[in-house]
């Protein structure tokens, strides 16, 4: 396993046409680094032939994340979408088309993140810590049940049912609608779908629609009757189609982006065996490997999407009114300028981890502090409880999402214990 990955060959020179995205995620951090190469701000092509600026630089994203003159909100600001040209069956459709504190611009934004911030606030997150570790404990011990030399795919057993089981507990999800769910937002992450994007966005705005209804029938303590309460009590402040799509943000976001942080952390530890030594020791803390995960390997790579409300000049470019913008994260993340000696090398005692995968100022994400516990109560208990954790294949065999903007592996194949014949942290290592 190396640190540095080559760019991929479809990457143009700087001064050509616009870079077509890879819509199937096969190199994630190769095509990040090359886009920052070409600069900080890269004309790209998303699916559809539907032109973009990609944002590669830190300093220029927080600044965009920050300006009054850059919308999220397609509905208004997005000439493209608002005359038609974005055909309903498009991959990114669900996160351009939704109206919630994610698309929300300007007093819209703050309202709808007023109402939903007290579902989030340091009191309510570390009230949470009792409820995750009994989650991890009993996700262990179903783990430790399985035979002996059993192929386990920790990404669907463990880094996936972490969080799944924390978001539809936190926001009263019951059993019967999960299943339902989940498919439909593995298929919003993807930029290679199985089936008709707007279906999906359909089918999971009808299963929330069903979760309001019960939770409105029998409220309970979760977020959805806190939300409901805010709809039902206050109706000017909360229409129905915010709050079925306020749900479809919360859980979409507190289950995905998890998933995929807890999966790539437990990737360095597996392809780095000095570093599991390090994290017994102490000389290196979880806390330290959870953020540099974050910035090395961010759970989402590229954040649809943006609009220039007005012509912008900035970092010697005009982006015109109109304009798309896709935050490039796993390329901001790495910058030479920030992340200096070697910015695409794993480092967890690197002094300066900061990254943007939570995003920035007022578009800084409610859930980061609750990613961030489940993490850090996830990971050391599932290394505590197979000391012998290896990867089940080479590490050339492991295969990413299907997708520009999730960044994980579709399995993630370990052994709980370690066969005869395997050596290290790392199958074919």
């Amino acid at each position: 396993m190396t640190d540095l990955q080559p760019a991929p060959a479809s990457i143009p020179a700087a001064g050509s046409a616009a870079v077509v995205l890879d819509i199937t995620g096969a190199d994630i951090p190769g095509e990040a680094i090359a886009l920052r190469e070409r600069g900080p701000l890269v004309r790209v092509m998303l699916p559809g032939d539907i032109p973009a600026w990609a944002v590669t630089d830190p300093e220029v994203l927080k600044e965009l994340f920050t300006d009054w003159r850059v919308s999220k909100d397609a509905h208004q600001h997005w000439p493209k979408f608002r005359s038609g040209q974005v055909p309903s069956d498009w991959p990114l459709i669900t996160w351009v088309s939704v109206r919630n504190m994610f698309t929300a611009y300007g007093k819209d934004h703050q309202r709808l993140r007023k109402l939903i911030g007290p579902a989030f606030t340091p009191r309510r997150v570390t009230a949470l810590r009792p409820q995750i570790t009994m989650i991890v404990r009993r996700l262990l011990d179903d783990l430790a049940a399985r035979p002996d030399h059993t192929v386990i795919d920790l990404r669907e057993d463990y880094a996936t049912q972490v969080p799944l089981r924390v978001i539809t507990a936190l926001m009263g999800v019951p059993d019967d609608l999960q299943a339902r769910l989940r498919v439909c937002v593995d298929e919003i992450f993807s930029t290679t779908p199985h089936r008709d994007p707007y279906d999906t966005f359909t089918e999971l705005a009808a299963t929330l629609t069903t979760l309001v209804a019960r939770r409105r029938a029998e409220p309970g303590e979760d977020m959805t009757s806190l939300l409901i309460g805010h709809r039902d009590e206050q109706a000017d402040r909360l229409t129905e189609e915010e709050l079925v799509h306020t749900l479809l943000l919360v859980i979409s976001a507190g289950y995905e982006t998890t998933v995929n942080l807890i999966d790539q952390a437990v990737y360095q530890v597996l392809t780095r065996p000095g570093l599991l030594q390090q994290l017994r020791t102490g000389a290196v803390s979880w806390s330290q490997v959870i953020e540099e995960t974050l910035r090395y390997a961010p759970p989402v790579a590229n954040l649809p999407l943006r609009y220039a409300i007005v012509d912008i000049d900035i970092a010697d470019v005009q982006i015109k009114a109109g304009e798309a913008i896709i935050a490039t994260i796993a390329a901001a993340n790495r910058s030479p300028d920030r992340h200096d000696p070697n910015p695409d090398q794993f480092d967890p005692a690197r002094l300066d981890k900061e990254h943007l995968s939570f995003g920035y100022g007022p578009h800084h994400c409610l859930g980061a502090a609750l990613a961030r516990l489940e993490a850090t109560e996830a990971l050391p208990a599932l290394f505590g409880r197979f000391p012998e954790l290896t990867l089940a294949v080479a590490d050339g065999e492991l295969k990413p999402l299907p997708s520009f903007i999730s960044h994980g592996h579709r399995t993630l194949p370990v052994y709980l214990d370690r066969p005869h014949g395997i050596e290290g942290g790392c199958r074919g290592a």
